[in-house]
């Protein structure tokens, strides 16, 4: 009986450590914001993103520092005109599709701070702030753009 018993219990330990190794940042290393269309990619720090053009943007009172989505992906290589659509993904995999009209918005930023301080674990290292938007369209712990031509 105790055999099964620890038999029962290294399974479960496996599985639950393999559920929780996703694309969420070790400790200790820096996060990083990938920017791709499948064919090529740039992946970001927030160090990175703090040596372009800052913006801000309200959402539910908190004001979020950071870069426009069009500057971003100007930056990483994309012709605007030939974007279709953006796809944001989350460490925990939770994604949501954007059209251009949402995403190249002037207020639409991607954030890496508050303007009073950094962003709380809840947000993650990177969040997506769209000022007029629903709650579920402000993605937050992003990980990862993919640009959809």
């Amino acid at each position: 009986m105790k055999y099964i018993t620890i038999v029962i219990l290294i399974v479960c330990i496996s599985l639950l450590s393999a559920c929780s190794s996703q694309s969420i940042n070790s400790p200790g290393s820096v996060p990083t914001l990938l920017i791709t269309d499948g064919d090529a990619s740039k992946t970001y720090t927030r160090a990175d993103l703090e040596t372009l053009t800052v913006s801000q943007a309200t959402f539910k009172d908190i004001t979020y520092v950071g870069v426009s989505a069009s500057e971003l992906l100007k930056n990483a290589g994309f012709d605007i005109d030939a974007v279709k659509a953006v796809k944001a993904i989350a460490a925990d995999g939770y994604s949501i599709n954007y059209d251009t009209a949402q995403i190249l918005a002037a207020d639409v930023i991607i954030a890496y701070a508050r303007t009073d301080g950094d962003l709380t674990p809840e947000d993650g290292s990177f969040r997506m702030v769209l000022p007029i938007a629903d709650g579920k369209l402000n993605l937050r712990m992003l990980t990862e753009l993919q640009i959809i031509k």
